[in-house]
């Protein structure tokens, strides 16, 4: 490759290699390329969003056909069947959370009902469907009972989730709860919520693990005005109540969703309710508890979302993205950005076309590739929900272009990072001696960007495999 411009890694040390470019921004493009069928083998009407797995394709839930199904797809649209729920009582049903990857490349999730109790469950899906229930819920009044949101991984290697309901508190049918449960199955209440006036209940988010260690979450109800709350707990079970949400202008009302932690240290989210026009808020609270009110939605008749149901993303370029469910210029939901200062633009308006999706219930996930995925829970030629893909310029990135931010083992795999350049193509390169004439294309390891943003590739096999040297040919 004479004519290519070469990027390389060194385990020791990096050699930077700037490319003098600029980005050229386009308007954002969106692209519905799957829709749902809504009946055995295929599910329906998803209300949880995508993960891609370290092998690049995407991975979600569904909450029809059936009792629902777990699913693949690539970025390419070629879709997969990994396993149909079949309820209780050998079986979860409904998935409303979204996956999450685990180190050992598995994915965990929960379901609402199904299990021994009807009461939900946790389960573990191999990328290929090999399917284990690992828990089924109790429920009230010594257990959690019918989950609603994705799991995430502690750095303990545990998992740690809520429930809608269970525990011992004094809303009909519990006021919910915080789980961890290990890999293997091994489960452990740490909290169950009381409920108004002193505490959060009924937790619809799951939740996120901050810097410091603690996990930190959202309740849709409860608190001093039964709007909601945002709560911090350490991994132990230390509880402490951060905010109640009041509910009235400008504060926001009843947080569907959990919530993201910025490059700057804060909390980010959404509530669905409240703020200046009653249609939802974004909001940034820090690791302490200062709150700001960033943005209240518009709704309708305008371009601007309401009913924000999914939770935050920060994209590559710092700004963060989301969806609304409701709004925009056909009513049926919009993906917004906004500012860690609270800029907002509204960016696209679902139902824009036939077969496009409608009124997204999750969040955003950003691929790979710097584009952005996501579902929704209706619309879509079959009217049972759809797979999106949102291509959206980014702003040039505030650190070197063409430069490998990062590389990391992830099991028996290596992952790299890398700032990206819109429309070139980045092919991963081995060397075992840094020899001119030994670097060698690593098949698969290959990405073309189309919008500027961190790329993330993974070199299947590479913390096994021989010891080496890593270099990215760059085209054009």
């Amino acid at each position: 490759m004479t004519t290519a411009r070469l990027l390389r890694f060194l385990f020791a040390s990096t050699l930077l290699v700037l490319a003098g470019q600029t980005f050229n921004a386009s308007g954002q493009v969106e692209t519905s390329f799957y829709s749902f069928a809504g009946h055995p083998p295929d599910g329906g009407y998803p209300y949880g969003g995508l993960v891609q797995g370290t092998n690049g394709s995407f991975y979600g839930t569904t909450t029809a056909g059936g009792y629902g199904s777990v699913f693949r797809i690539s970025p390419s649209g070629s879709y997969t069947n990994l396993h149909v729920f079949v309820g209780h009582p050998s079986d979860g049903g409904y998935s409303y959370a979204g996956l999450v990857e685990g180190t050992d490349g598995n994915f965990y999730g929960t379901t609402e009902i199904g299990g021994v109790n009807n009461t939900g469950t946790v389960f573990r899906i191999s990328p290929s469907g090999s399917y284990t229930s690992l828990y089924s819920f109790v429920g009230s009044p010594t257990d959690g009972a019918y989950p609603e949101d994705k799991l995430v991984q502690g750095t303990d290697g545990n998992f740690y989730g809520t429930t809608g309901l269970g525990g011992n508190g004094p809303c009909p049918g519990g006021c919910g709860t915080i789980f961890r449960i290990s890999p293997s199955g091994s489960y452990t209440n740490l909290y169950f919520f009381s409920g108004y006036p002193t505490d959060g209940a009924n937790p619809q988010a799951g939740l996120m693990q901050g810097s410091d260690g603690n996990f930190y979450g959202t309740t849709y109800a409860g608190g001093t005005s039964s709007n909601g709350t945002i709560f911090r707990i350490s991994p132990s079970g230390s509880y402490t109540n951060l905010h109640s949400f009041s509910g009235h202008p400008p504060d926001g009302a009843n947080p569907f969703a959990g919530l993201v932690q910025g490059s700057d240290g804060n909390f980010y989210g959404t509530a669905s309710r409240g703020g200046a026009n009653y249609w939802g808020t974004v909001f940034r609270i820090s690791p302490s508890g200062s709150y700001t009110n960033l943005y209240s939605f518009l709704g309708y008749p305008g371009n601007d979302g309401s009913a924000p149901l999914g939770g935050l993303l920060q994209g590559n370029d710092g700004n963060f993205y989301g969806t609304a469910y409701y709004g925009g210029t056909r009513t049926n939901g919009t993906a917004f950005r906004i500012s860690p200062s609270g800029t907002y633009t509204s960016l696209y308006s679902f139902g824009s076309y036939p077969g496009d999706g409608e009124q997204p219930v999750a969040g955003l996930v950003q691929g790979s590739d710097g584009n952005f995925y996501g579902t929704t829970s209706a619309g879509g030629t079959n009217n049972g929900g759809a797979i999106f893909k949102l291509t959206i310029p980014l702003a040039p990135p505030p650190w070197p272009i063409n430069q490998i931010t990062g590389v990391q083992p992830f099991g028996s795999d290596m992952v790299f990072n890398i700032v990206s350049i819109a429309g070139e193509t980045y092919q991963l390169q081995f060397s075992s001696s840094m020899n001119p004439t030994n670097w060698v294309n690593i098949p698969g390891v290959s990405v073309t960007n189309s919008i500027g943003a961190l790329l993330t590739l993974t070199n299947f096999g590479g913390a096994v495999g021989p010891q080496g040297f890593y270099r990215f040919a760059i085209t054009p």
